[in-house]
């Protein structure tokens, strides 16, 4: 008696990458067939379309595969969140920055990322909850985080996450601060900030890194990483502080918390994964604590026993 097909819904964006996706189809769709699994392929054709995939053709479905960015595995979790039944997500990066990728130590080899969801190991992640909307695995505000979203696709095609880089020192020029005061586990900070992110990630931007040790994936809470306000004649030693993740408590804050609330006087524009998430004036944020399965190896990043973890909560961290 032949065992029953998985099925999975295989969501690809075309565009992510310098167009690997596209060009990646065939193969992943090879391989899925050939290890038993029944699938249907659909392409994202604009924003927001992996959610409206995912809502329309993810009921009965085993799993779920997103073949992009990001951005694109951000409107996949959307979609799966609102599923009566969260089946697993996996993910094949091909996108330019790839930073969830990376702390997941999801390859961006294409068949070793299908070799991992095809193995059927899966880890409870937490994701955010932004007002209402899931974001995967950063909130951000402040330098270099519009560049994310407004470089077009030909520049991160041509010239990957070089081309975040490059329009975020010509955003610098222009940037302002940005006064905000921020709520979290045990504590207010209010200040002028040159950025602001919340996250569940070892990597934000490509730029900022936490210490593995910093950093669980699966426990409840997230990492705020916060830079007080920036002069021209202060910016060299500030990044070499971030390079050094030099995060002194003082102009640079590190601390960890389950919920927080941003609010500033003035609209604020935030960015959701490498999206455009809104301007507010309010932005509450609350973490999910594993909400979602995602088909990834083994990582230490995952706490199995979070009871006996042992991590410190929300405090500033020097």
């Amino acid at each position: 008696m032949e065992s029953e097909k998985k099925k999975v819904l295989l969501i690809v964006n075309p565009c992510a990458g310098r167009t690997k996706s596209r060009a990646a189809t065939f193969d992943i769709v090879d391989k899925f067939s050939k290890n038993d699994y029944e699938f249907s392929v659909h392409t994202t054709t604009c924003q927001g379309d992996a959610t409206n995939i995912v809502k329309n053709n993810g009921e009965g479905k085993d799993l779920v595969v997103c073949c992009g960015g990001d951005g694109t595995l951000n409107e996949t979790i959307n979609g799966v969140m609102d599923m009566l039944r969260r089946i697993p997500v996996g993910y094949i990066p091909t996108g330019s920055t790839n930073d969830l990728a990376a702390t997941l130590k999801i390859p961006r080899d294409i068949g070793a990322a299908t070799d991992i969801i095809m193995s059927g190991n899966t880890n409870s992640y937490d994701i955010g909850l932004f007002n209402n909307r899931y974001f995967s695995y950063v909130a951000s505000f402040g330098a270099f985080t519009r560049s994310s979203y407004a470089t077009s696709q030909k520049m991160k095609n041509r010239f990957g996450h070089a081309a975040y880089i490059f329009n975020g020192l010509k955003e610098w020029k222009n940037m302002k601060p940005v006064h905000m005061r921020i709520e979290y586990d045990g504590g207010v900070i209010e200040d002028d900030f040159s950025f602001g992110a919340i996250s569940n990630s070892t990597s934000v931007a490509g730029i900022f890194k936490f210490n593995v040790n910093d950093v669980k994936l699966n426990d409840g809470y997230f990492e705020i990483l916060l830079v007080r306000k920036i002069r021209p004649i202060t910016a060299p030693a500030m990044l070499g502080k971030v390079i050094r993740q030099e995060y002194d408590g003082k102009q640079i804050i590190f601390l960890r918390t389950s919920k927080a609330k941003f609010s500033s006087p003035e609209e604020v524009a935030w960015t959701l994964d490498g999206e455009y998430g809104g301007a507010l004036k309010v932005a509450i944020i609350h973490v999910l604590s594993k909400a979602v399965e995602l088909c990834s190896p083994e990582n230490p990043l995952f706490e199995k026993d979070i009871a006996d973890a042992g991590l410190p909560v929300a405090g500033v961290k020097g």
